[in-house]
């Protein structure tokens, strides 16, 4: 998979204010103008990441 960071207002953000040792992650499908009028997900990439998401919840029981 491609990695990319970058500054989102995440949960993540919150979360690391009252738990400033713990490590996180976030991560999902392509978005394109979120939280706007013109925000749009690429369909094709929320199946990527659904799997993703199954996987690492699988390796972490």
């Amino acid at each position: 998979p491609h990695v990319l960071a970058c500054h989102a207002g995440l949960e993540c953000g919150i979360l690391g204010t009252n738990y400033p040792d713990m490590q996180m992650i976030s991560f999902g499908p392509n978005i394109r103008g979120a939280h706007s009028p013109d925000e749009k997900v690429q369909i094709s990439s929320v199946q990527k990441y659904w799997g993703y998401l199954l996987e690492t919840l699988e390796r972490i029981q």
